[in-house]
């Protein structure tokens, strides 16, 4: 996909909260792709472009025979969207943020198994690049519904990615949208995709009703343990490196890559504690269940030592949003130090319009990502610094599309840029809003 690139004359000084000047390069542009996204009235996603609102406008057909079905079939469609979103969780009327979770959710379901697609398809983003399947996403998305109450699309989700994983375990960085299970590209697997399924399957099969969540993602559990079993180095007993979140490679292990690990064994650990998984379904996996808190707590071990006490994104290097994986919800008890360097590391990864970037290694072009900032809110809300995570969603919502979208980035201006919505952003608003 052809994207607009310039770079804006000009550098600025940004005095953080803690008192450092943190130097940003030249500004990067990026344009707002869209400002929203509908389905038309055959449930195909449909791109509303910047500067068309979608007040009063109707993704129609140019044959004016089939106009007044599709204005009857989109009205349905409509109903039946505002009778999902009231059937689980939203905030009370008069919360500051029952909009942005609204919308957030509103976007989410949007961009859930469109025309095309199967079940549980969970798509980044509305624009071409963004229409894979990212298991990372997915997860995110999973969970948030789980919290939202709407286990059907939570555990469809996670069902898909079931069905998407290798026998061995492993993820792609990405799949197409399509139950078989191919991928768009050459992007090297990423290792952290079965720490993320595990995560969001203990968060499904808690936020079940009847447990029958734990059966149908067995296959999903045990293999993605196997997997994060196999690739503990028995010499370090660290995870080998592979590309994490930021998708590029890497030959030194990455904190993102540590951080997933840990939390899907101590996911892997409690779903055995709670007798959620057959101990016939971890052994067919190769899987010694009753070990597995301990596998987990020496990785935990392990991660203090080789990355703290700043938590950066190597060992000795700088620091990196992934700080935030060592934190509730992604792990029941807090990494030792690793809420103080999150609070530290923000200084580093400040931009010009108030968000953050993805590390302070990142690129140094002024743009603020906003699920990098969602992540701060999110640890700061689950770590019990309310008026923190406040401030985060603040930013998150004065920063959207005109439509209320979350964009994936926002400009050294305040623009929003890029895809929006983005189904990450809006998975952590959701879960940043309901603890």
């Amino acid at each position: 996909m052809s994207r607009r690139r310039r770079l804006a004359a000009g550098t600025v000084l940004v005095l953080t909260s803690g008192g450092a000047l943190v130097w940003q390069g030249a500004h990067r542009q990026v344009p707002l792709y869209q400002e929203a996204v509908v389905r038309d009235a055959y449930g195909v996603l449909t791109p509303v472009a910047p500067g068309r609102t979608a007040d009063g406008w109707l993704p129609l057909s140019a044959d004016p025979g089939t106009v007044p079905l599709e204005v009857s079939l989109l009205g349905a469609r409509a109903a039946a969207d505002q009778v999902w979103l009231t059937s689980g969780w939203l905030p009370e009327e008069g919360h500051p943020h029952a909009g942005l979770a609204r919308d957030a959710l509103r976007d989410l379901h949007t961009l859930t198994a469109p025309a095309g697609s199967p079940p549980g398809a969970v798509l980044a983003g509305a624009s071409p690049a963004w229409q894979f399947v990212w298991p990372r996403d997915a997860s995110f998305a999973a969970a948030a519904y789980a919290r939202s109450g709407h286990q059907q699309e939570a555990l469809a989700t996670l069902v898909l990615l079931q069905d998407l994983q290798a026998p061995d375990g492993s993820m792609q960085a990405r799949y197409l949208p399509a139950q078989e299970g191919g991928v768009p590209d050459d992007r090297l697997p990423q290792e952290d995709g079965p720490g993320w399924a595990l995560w969001a399957a203990r968060e499904v099969v808690e936020h079940g009703a009847d447990g029958a969540e734990a059966t149908t993602l067995t296959p999903l559990i045990t293999r993605s343990t196997a997997r994060l079993l196999d690739r503990i180095d028995p010499g370090t007993g660290l995870p080998l490196p592979s590309p994490d979140y930021w998708e590029r490679p890497e030959e030194k292990l990455t904190l993102g890559i540590a951080a997933t690990s840990l939390m899907g064994l101590e996911a892997a650990a409690a779903l055995y504690a709670d007798s959620s998984v057959p101990a016939s379904a971890w052994v067919g996996a190769g899987v010694d269940p009753e070990g597995l808190s301990e596998r987990a707590a020496r990785l935990r071990s392990r991660i203090v030592e080789e990355f703290g006490p700043g938590f950066p994104r190597h060992a000795g290097g700088r620091p990196d949003a992934a700080v935030t994986f060592l934190l509730p919800p992604f792990v029941e008890v807090p990494v030792a130090g690793a809420d103080r360097a999150r609070l530290r590391s923000q200084g580093a990864q400040l931009r010009p319009a108030g968000g953050l970037a993805p590390g302070a290694g990142w690129h140094n072009d002024g743009i603020s990502w906003t699920p990098e900032t969602a992540l701060q809110a999110l640890a700061a809300a689950h770590g019990g610094h309310s008026e923190e995570a406040e401030r985060w969603l603040d930013w998150l919502a004065d920063h959207r599309t005109v439509t209320g979208a979350l964009p994936e980035k926002v400009l050294h201006d305040g623009q929003p840029a890029a895809v929006a919505p983005l189904a990450w952003t809006a998975a952590l608003v959701v879960l940043t809003l309901r603890p």
